[in-house]
């Protein structure tokens, strides 16, 4: 039961309701969202509806043409470095290099933020966006929060047996290791392997390379087979805490900057907030515009990531850490340190576009978000604790930011 001073609490800021953001993640977390997909239309028109409830009166669903898989389009990269390692171990080392050096390319293009010239050739699909405003219109600063309202599906590769065996053999690792696993590796290694090889003439190297190769592309196969999770944690979390933010925002109005309110199609490595990029950075200028992305609230532990890359590490901005890492440190919340992607959030598209912009994420002891890309990532076993403190952060960030620019 609550006490007195926790109704007065919620009563004075009832967008912190750990039950009303449960309600929310629950609700989300039942609709069958794959990414580009009936379900994922069906969500985002449920976003949209509730941010105009909450008081973002002019919320819409933008349609953007996406792909949407990118099992497809790194699955056909595998396979293809799979021939070229053959053509190699046969004696064709020129072609063998030559396959191996476009796969390599074009691999890594439709890595975010690439270009992604080879799944612009593939089957395209219709993925939303949903788009909400708060405070004037007019303003000359404009903060952006972008979640996403699609969910991933599961495979073999996110197991959370993985890091818990390993973490647990070599103990000494987790205090060393400040970088999540680099999962899309042999999309670089593989070229390297069949290229080097074919061109030295080493066999081993080749033949290192076409199995790495074939296990890439038996791995994504397995996630394209494996359905989509509930998506509790990654990511209805960062959509419960959007809309909580539009409801305090919308009751106390910022006075001096914008507010948009983003929910993409992102569990196809980014394409719905690389689209909106394409449709809206036009109009955001780079000196007058921050983002911060909310994805995976509802592990233990809340982070600010230092940087993400899947093949290129990048550094978020050190005026929109230290503005996150300060404003934390004043509310009491405690951030866990140092800690950087290898996989890839929304935020990858304005870091690589170069605006102030930040992630806020979290995670587990094993520095993993908890359940994720798995069955389990469901609605009870979300932290609501950290959920609210993440939506207590951002709400303060961006008054911080009304108040005084970066």
């Amino acid at each position: 039961m609550a006490t007195g001073a926790t109704r007065a609490s919620l009563e004075a800021a009832p967008h912190l309701d750990q039950d009303w953001l449960r309600d929310l993640v629950e609700t989300l977390a039942s609709i069958h969202r794959p990414t580009a997909s009936q379900g994922e239309l069906v969500a985002a028109e449920w976003v949209a509806g509730r941010l105009r409830e909450l008081g973002a009166g002019g919320a819409r669903v933008e349609g953007e043409r996406v792909h949407g898989t990118f099992w497809w389009p790194l699955g056909l990269a595998a396979g293809a470095g799979v021939a070229a390692g053959i053509a190699a171990l046969r004696g064709r080392r020129v072609a063998g290099a030559t396959l191996a050096g476009v796969v390599g390319a074009a691999a890594i293009d439709d890595l975010p933020p690439g270009r992604r010239t080879l799944r612009s050739l593939l089957p395209q699909r219709t993925a939303t966006t949903v788009v909400g405003e708060l405070g004037p219109p007019d303003a000359d600063r404009t903060v952006v929060l972008v979640a996403h309202h699609d969910a991933a599906h599961a495979g073999l590769l996110y197991h959370p047996a993985i890091p818990e065996r390993v973490f647990g053999r070599f103990p000494w690792l987790i205090e060393r290791v400040d970088t999540s696993p680099p999962l899309m590796a042999p999309v670089v290694a593989v070229p390297l392997l069949v290229g080097a090889g074919a061109l030295t003439g080493s066999r081993t190297l080749v033949k290192a390379g076409t199995a790495l190769a074939a296990i890439s592309a038996a791995a994504l196969a397995d996630i394209a087979l494996r359905g989509t999770v509930p998506g509790a944690n990654d990511n209805a979390t960062g959509v419960a805490a959007l809309l909580a933010l539009t409801r305090s925002l919308a009751e106390r109005p910022t006075e001096n900057v914008r507010v948009m309110l983003v929910s993409t199609s992102e569990e196809a490595l980014c394409e719905g907030m690389q689209a909106f990029g394409k449709r809206h950075f036009g109009e955001l200028p780079r000196d007058s515009t921050f983002f911060l992305t909310l994805d995976t609230l509802g592990s233990p532990h809340l982070l600010v990531l230092r940087g993400e890359g899947m093949i290129r590490m990048r550094e978020y901005p050190a005026r929109s850490l230290a503005l996150l890492d300060g404003v934390a440190e004043e509310l009491g919340i405690w951030l866990f340190g140092n800690l950087r992607l290898r996989n890839a959030t929304d935020g990858i598209i304005p870091l690589a576009a170069g605006y102030e912009c930040a992630a806020l994420c979290s995670c587990t002891d094993l520095k993993q978000p908890a359940n994720y890309h798995w069955p389990t990532d469901t609605p009870e076993n979300v932290d609501y604790g950290t959920l609210s403190d993440a939506v207590r952060l951002t709400e303060a960030v961006v008054r911080r930011l009304d108040e005084r620019w970066l």
